[in-house]
């Protein structure tokens, strides 16, 4: 058994076998697959990132001027829930979006809500905070690494296979010599 280092594994998954640019057709649209792949595993990565840090701003805003008040849950499910609450000046909210870190809340739950007084839109579960955010981005960046590495595996096999089917002079895309 042939072994290979880390370095080298990770030099075929990215680039291919072989150091020379692409000549047939089947090599270039392998090559294109292969950064399509990492370009999309990037994306998953940035979104994740921007999902943490989104929750992170949303936090900061409430916590800059923040108001707490007694909110009735009107619908629950386990990534939106819908609240309505009464501030102190006996305004009534019912937030559109509903309410951050909804998990666990059930319909006709009396809960604390921590808002932002210049938008009562904003508003979170009291207590809870943008670090429940980081364990699902997190998941989701880790599914995305784990789909593309298995893509890239499979793009490395039909590299090799074309190898082989190049060494018996039958590789497609390539005319007939």
């Amino acid at each position: 058994m042939v072994t290979v280092s880390p370095k080298r594994l990770l030099h075929i998954l990215i680039h291919g076998r072989s150091d020379e640019p692409p000549k047939t057709r089947a090599r270039v649209v392998l090559r294109w697959a292969r950064i399509a792949v990492l370009v999309m595993a990037g994306l998953v990565t940035l979104q994740s990132v921007l999902l943490v840090a989104g929750a992170w701003r949303d936090d900061l805003a409430i916590r800059h001027n923040m108001g707490v008040a007694q909110a009735e849950v009107l619908s629950a499910g386990p990534r939106r829930s819908t609240i309505e609450f009464v501030t102190p000046e006996r305004v009534t909210y019912r937030p559109e979006l509903g309410v951050l870190y909804p998990s666990h809340l059930s319909t006709g739950m009396r809960i604390y809500v921590e808002y932002n007084k210049n938008d009562p839109n904003l508003v979170r579960v009291q207590h809870r905070n943008a670090g429940l955010a980081i364990i699902p981005a997190g998941s989701i960046a880790v599914v995305g690494w784990l789909v593309a590495t298995v893509l890239l595996v499979a793009l490395a096999v039909l590299d090799r296979w074309l190898d082989r089917r190049a060494a018996t002079g039958s590789e497609p895309g390539r005319p007939a010599s």
